[in-house]
């Protein structure tokens, strides 16, 4: 085997060593990776029971009750559509009605979002794009920038 040959096979050898690698890598985040939805994404194509997925929109007005201990239960709505969330924990200090929210968790069989993280907004001017883009669709956000 010529020094041509011995460094091409090192090389192909290389390769596919790498692939190997980041196919595995790929195949290991696919459990992990949670996409976004809007209420009427969810609306339009259900999503299959067990699949995480980021849930994002309004805390709809009226519809925050606080059950036993740390359960709450509230809607997240896009204005066109509506969606039950329940959580179990804490929830962040700036919750409240009316703001906007990105829960993560799954949708239950009877269509109510079971979350295990809320995440509320920072500050007023403060929304996730995924969230904003929603909701500019809907004809519900308002851009408070100036330029």
């Amino acid at each position: 085997m010529t020094r041509k040959q011995r460094r091409l096979s090192l090389i192909g050898i290389a390769g596919v060593v790498v692939a190997c690698a980041v196919g595995l890598i790929l195949y290991a985040l696919t459990d992990q990776i949670v996409f976004f939805q809007s209420p009427t994404d969810i609306a339009e194509h259900p999503v299959p029971p067990q699949q995480r997925i980021r849930l994002g929109g309004l805390v709809k007005e009226g519809t925050v009750v606080r059950g036993q201990g740390t359960t709450v239960t509230f809607t997240v709505t896009d204005t066109a559509n509506d969606v039950p969330v329940t959580f179990t924990g804490i929830l962040p200090d700036l919750f409240r009605e009316g703001q906007g929210v990105v829960v993560e968790g799954m949708l239950a069989a009877g269509g109510t979002f079971a979350a295990d993280t809320v995440l509320a907004k920072h500050d007023e001017n403060y929304m996730p794009k995924e969230v904003a883009d929603s909701l500019k669709k809907q004809g519900v956000w308002r851009d408070t920038e100036t330029n």
